[in-house]
């Protein structure tokens, strides 16, 4: 061998044969084998397909980037088949078919678009008869192909692929090598496929036949009457048969459309994702959505990180990706990245009839449900349920508001527990203010006090004395809080105004303006509203209903009103108000008007994730709503 000829591959059998094997239902592996196909000049292709699957299939992939499938009813004199991938969890009696899918995913239909492409000749040397195994074995996340080659990967693996596991199936081998075998006669280099799981043993089967070449093995075991037939998919049923995400998928084929690389597209395109749903998630729900900010997607995504390593994988699962969304952003963001995420951009109609696809099931026109086994099978999914709470439908929002008693209503008791306390948080901090404009600053004795004053001990450094501050404690009490979360808030939004009387001592008189219940109907007798502002008294005690009363009439707008009442009901002399902006000088004229005084707290000093949770509340048809009100009521 010459110094400067580069090591042959451990794909290449001889100089006119290159045996690569395929891991299936894997983006990363469909784009390692591509560079593969692109560095190495061959003038055949060999797939292990049935040649009867040649014309659909290829029919099929010149639809692409449209998803279909190709499937094979079998014929009831297939026992022998049905009994040897028989499910001993599942003794259903449907009649069985096997399926090509259509993926731009998968390693071998990459492959065979790509010699479409190059006007390269395709051999269909993959047997006629069904495929012995449902499911390819388990291999090491196929991630770990962005940091290495591709024979090195697949030469890690070598240890753990066990040989065939009964005779038909090495029967099976045989047959395919040899079909491999009969093409290279035909082409001066010939580029063969065959599954990762079976690559040594047909490796060593096509050697075996070169050395004594024998009579070609037949596994055929019923002639079936059929013929493939090309389907449309359900938009429902993508994910079913994809295998990566439908919106992963579509970011695949976007970059194949642009010229751009697409290494990065799992780990990028998991971000894209959860931008997307954002979107969506905030376009519905408006004023009312929960603030997804930049540092809440980073934890999430480490989160997702974390969990993913914990169930030892380099890539999450679609479970795992919205389990976490689930409990760091709630239900409503949760729903939306699921529909987000089983979204392909790619849609035309095809002029096939459409099957509707579900867990290895498929209902196909004109032949009715069938069990379904890939041709071109991958690793085993673990199906997994995950409760979500789904927006309700138009018609059922429609009958649960046409049977609303508008005698009845009531609070959900956890939200009044939840801003009663963020009503005293709002409190504390009033009288924290209030104390500060009374503090002073006096001169060391014999008590630190409040503790030292270390701008005016520094102030006096010359003469070495030091300096104490001195807060002195609030005098009286604040029973009136008014919160205002708009800055202007349009009385056409905040079209339902009221007065609420407590139920217990616990609770205070409450008035507020928020969005009309009855435009988010979410339950049987249980609808949901968006705070604009509100007004507490505590302790409670009843109070004419603010929004009628005509002393407060000379107010202009609704949180000038709300100001009023507060100051009008108070038996304090300062009043809470908390704001996004400080008080203007109208608020300042009410508040004098009644001998009263604002201490603001400004909105920025919270949280716009409790104060985005806390706007939101429910509203019940009646107490005995709240026995099965928590069925409904998921926080955003």
């Amino acid at each position: 061998m010459k110094p400067n000829t580069p090591p042959p591959s451990i794909f290449e059998i001889d100089s006119r044969l290159t045996l690569i094997p395929v891991v299936n239902a894997s983006a990363p592996f469909a784009t390692a084998l591509r560079r593969e196909l692109l560095k190495r000049p061959f003038d055949a292709l060999a797939v292990a397909l049935p040649k009867s699957f040649a014309n659909p299939v290829i029919e099929a992939v010149e639809q692409l980037p449209n998803l279909s499938f190709v499937a094979l009813s079998l014929s009831d004199q297939n026992t022998t088949y049905r009994d040897s991938v028989a499910d001993p969890e599942t003794e259903d009696s449907l009649p069985l078919a096997t399926y090509v899918p259509i993926d731009p995913c998968q390693a071998v239909i990459a492959a065979i678009r790509f010699a479409l492409g190059e006007h390269i000749p395709i051999a269909w040397v993959g047997s006629d008869s069904p495929p012995l195994r449902r499911n390819a074995p388990y291999f090491p996340d196929t991630y770990a192909l962005r940091s290495t080659s591709l024979d090195r990967f697949c030469a890690a693996l070598l240890p753990s692929i066990s040989p065939p596991s009964s005779p038909l199936e090495q029967l099976q081998i045989d047959e395919l090598a040899y079909r491999i075998n009969t093409t290279t006669e035909l082409a001066s280099h010939t580029i063969a496929l065959c599954p990762l799981e079976d690559w040594p043993w047909v490796r060593q089967s096509i050697l075996a036949q070169r050395a004594a070449p024998t009579l070609p093995p037949s596994t055929t075991i019923s002639e079936n009457e059929n013929q493939p037939t090309n389907y449309a998919i359900d938009p429902r049923g993508y994910l079913f048969m994809l295998g990566e995400l439908p919106f992963l998928t579509g970011l695949y084929e976007r970059a194949r459309e642009e010229c751009d690389e697409d290494e990065s597209i799992l780990t990028e395109g998991l971000k894209e994702l959860f931008m997307n749903s954002r979107s969506s998630y905030r376009q519905e729900l408006g004023n009312r959505a929960r603030q997804i900010s930049p540092l809440l997607l980073s934890q999430c995504l480490k989160y997702i990180r974390n969990q993913s390593l914990l169930e030892r994988r380099m890539t999450p699962s679609f479970y795992t990706i919205v389990q976490s969304a689930q409990q760091m952003m709630g239900d409503p963001f949760a729903v939306h990245l699921v529909n987000t995420a089983t979204q392909y951009p790619y849609e035309y109609p095809l002029p096939w009839p459409t099957a509707r696809l579900g867990i290895d099931q498929a209902d196909l026109p004109g032949e009715g449900l069938h069990r379904l086994v890939s041709l071109l099978p991958g690793p085993k999914l673990e199906w997994s349920s995950l409760e979500l709470q789904r927006p309700p439908k138009p018609l059922d929002q429609e009958r649960w508001g046409s049977r609303w008693n508008p005698y009845m209503q009531c609070s959900w008791p956890e939200e009044d527990t939840q801003i009663e306390s963020f009503r005293s948080r709002i409190v504390e901090r009033a009288r924290q203010l209030l104390g500060a404009d009374l503090a002073r600053t006096e001169k060391f004795t014999t008590s630190i006090m409040d503790g030292i004053d270390l701008r005016e001990t520094l102030r006096h450094w010359y003469d070495g004395s030091l300096y104490v501050k001195v807060n002195p404690p609030s005098i009286g009490h604040l029973d009136a809080t008014v919160m205002v979360f708009d800055s202007e808030p349009d009385p056409r939004h905040y079209d339902w105004r009221a007065t609420w009387f407590s139920e217990h001592p616990e609770e205070s008189t409450l008035a507020f303006f928020a969005t009309h219940f009855k435009n988010q109907m979410i339950g049987p007798g249980i609808a949901m509203a968006t705070y604009g502002g509100s007004m507490f008294l505590y302790p409670p005690r009843p109070i004419p209903d603010i929004w009628q009363d005509p002393r407060l009439d000379f107010a202009e707008t609704l949180e000038q009103r709300l100001i009023a009442a507060a100051c009008l009901h108070s038996q304090s002399r300062h009043i809470a108000l908390m704001s996004p902006t400080p008080p203007g000088l109208v608020f300042k004229k009410i508040a004098k008007r009644f001998g009263r005084k604002l201490v603001h707290v400004p909105l920025a000093h919270f949280s716009d994730s409790v104060i985005q949770q806390l706007r939101i509340f429910h509203v019940l048809n009646g107490r005995k709503v709240r026995s099965y009100a928590a069925n409904f009521i998921r926080k955003a």
